[in-house]
């Protein structure tokens, strides 16, 4: 059955229905998440919106209950490239389009996405419809419904996807923290989020008021993301204001982020075509750390990178910007406790580089005690809050240290090895053509004396057949010396997995005390021995074939080719 994508400029784009049968308006975004569409799907900040894919396949994971970030599914309209025929996932209950169809969503499938995105992106986001059975009408007056239809500038649309009565999502293991959190399009994964951590969540109405948060005495208050133009959001943006004369610790992101924004004097506006995907780079200018993040909206707040600004409640700082195009993405206060982000870090779906805001939350609260966990006025003298467990970070190896001096333990191929001795050897002047022994380099092992017993470090050996004995492998031949591979483990000590066959023959070879290879130190005009490792009368060429070609200058018909390849 053919579909069109009509968008209000008269651009048409014809394809094939993709769920659900009819009409649908929306303003008409793309998103680069390559993974994620359930959750993209269900994510209220795309309320009356008609998403388009980039990643050209979907759907081949089908459709799942778990993955839902709402009650269902929120976009106004869905536009796909190459849907898949068939679901394959072990989770899946069903396939996408059942999925949009059951839920009444109408899409269309086969168009040319790229010529689509590269338009949306020249031309911006824009008022968008989708079209398919009895919709169908002459281009001309499809068109023009699509320019009837409400622009997403001036629409406020926070109130159609809050929750109509407050609930509580309760924390996992002891309760630390009470948060009140204002439904204006909140996620499911981000109550989840904080419940890991500790934090009782109670999610309320958009029109909840001050009262209401007094009430429930909450340690923080959160603003959630949503879809709309923050500019009518007044209720939320007073409410917010109420929060910081309080000095209740506050965290927001996404439309969040913007509420806070404008409840400190800034002013908003609507981006071009918006931040929409799961691999958007954020810089915070504190430390010059570098996040990705997942993102989804169309409207900004004003200002600059790392810029300090007044506010009714004290100084405030932008704290984070996008280096893609300098929108800030991130803000906090220096004179009270609040921050927000303009990104997702409860990621669903996403990278997690920013799940570690929801530890700077449950931070800010402990230093800030105003609610359950630390009105002064309601709790004991000489009690203070219980302080909230760093997060654990786990120690990386360094990046200059061998593959071998991070890995498991080793496995010992060479068992004829002297043992090691804990005494430090004192450092021997070397060559730059005599690499350093490791014996020379091996630091002390605290609490080992003498020479080390045979079985009782970390070394796994295994049982290696002497040359003479020919029965383990049942050949007439001899095994070669250079199957005796240096042991890993010890600093100095190539991997035998990684490293060129001639670096373990010169480890070997120090090892016994053995000289470099003959080769590379007789006379030339001498005759050459035989190498006692390896065998061989020459040192091995291990270098990698076939060898790089050498760079030749370019003529006058390059030059011309490379220019034309650019052009």
């Amino acid at each position: 059955m053919t579909a069109l994508l009509v968008l209000e400029d008269g651009r048409i784009f014809r394809g094939a229905a993709f769920g659900a049968t009819g009409q649908t308006l929306g303003e008409a975004v793309f998103t680069t998440g390559m993974t994620g569409y359930q959750e993209t799907l269900t994510d209220p900040s795309y309320h009356r919106q008609i998403v388009l894919q980039t990643a050209p396949q979907i759907g081949n994971t089908g459709w799942n209950g778990e993955d839902d970030e709402s009650s269902g599914i929120q976009v106004a309209g869905y536009v796909v490239r190459d849907p898949a025929r068939r679901a394959s996932n072990w989770r899946s209950t069903g396939s996408l389009e059942d999925a949009l169809r059951t839920q009444g969503i109408v899409g269309v499938a086969g168009i040319d996405t790229r010529a689509a995105v590269r338009h949306l992106r020249e031309r911006g986001a824009m008022r968008a419809g989708i079209f398919s059975g009895d919709a169908l009408a002459a281009d001309e007056e499809l068109v023009e419904r699509v320019q009837q239809s409400p622009q997403m500038e001036g629409a406020d649309l926070y109130g159609a996807v809050t929750t109509g009565e407050s609930y509580v999502v309760p924390a996992v293991g002891e309760r630390r923290f009470v948060v009140a959190a204002l439904d204006v399009g909140i996620k499911y994964n981000t109550p989840r989020m904080m419940a890991a951590r500790g934090i009782e969540v109670h999610v309320l109405p958009a029109s909840s008021t001050i009262e209401t948060i007094e009430a429930l005495r909450p340690d923080g208050f959160f603003l959630a993301n949503g879809p709309g133009d923050p500019a009518t959001a007044h209720e939320p943006v007073a409410l917010t204001e109420q929060v910081l004369e309080r000095r209740i610790p506050l965290f927001g992101i996404c439309f969040g982020n913007q509420l806070l924004g404008r409840a400190l004097g800034r002013s908003t506006y609507k981006l071009r075509y918006g931040h929409r995907g799961i691999n958007i780079p954020v810089v915070e200018h504190a430390t010059g750390r570098v996040a990705i993040t997942s993102q989804n909206h169309g409207f900004a707040v004003e200002g600059e990178a790392g810029e300090e600004f007044d506010t009714p409640y004290g100084r405030a700082t932008i704290t984070h910007t996008c280096p893609n195009d300098g929108c800030v993405e991130g803000m906090a206060g220096i004179d009270f406790p609040a921050f927000s982000v303009q990104y997702h870090p409860e990621a669903a779906a996403g990278p997690h580089d920013a799940a570690d805001l929801f530890d700077r939350f449950t931070q800010l609260m402990a230093d800030h005690p105003v609610g359950y966990a630390g009105v002064a006025a309601q709790r004991p003298a000489g009690i203070e809050p219980a302080p909230y467990p760093e997060p654990e970070m786990l120690e990386q190896p360094s990046p200059s240290a061998p593959p071998s001096a991070t890995a498991g333990p080793s496995v010992e191929l060479n068992p004829d090895r002297p043992a090691a001795t804990s005494a430090a050897a004192p450092i021997r002047p070397t060559t730059p053509e005599e690499p350093r022994r490791a014996a020379d380099t091996a630091p002390e092992e605290p609490g080992r004396e003498g020479p080390t017993a045979p079985g009782t470090d970390d070394t796994t050996r295994l049982p290696v057949a002497s040359p003479g004995d020919t029965s383990a492998s049942g050949r007439d031949e001899i095994e070669p010396p250079t199957s005796r591979m240096p042991a890993v483990g010890r600093p100095g000590t190539p991997d035998p997995l990684t490293a060129p066959f001639s670096d373990i023959e010169n480890a070997l070879r120090r090892d016994g005390g053995a000289a470099a290879h003959p080769a590379t130190t007789a006379d030339p005009a001498e005759p050459q021995g035989t190498d006692p490792v390896s065998g061989r009368a020459g040192p091995v060429d291990d270098r990698p074939w076939p060898p790089p070609p050498t760079s030749t200058p370019q003529t006058p018909q390059h030059d011309d080719q490379a220019r034309q390849e650019d052009r």
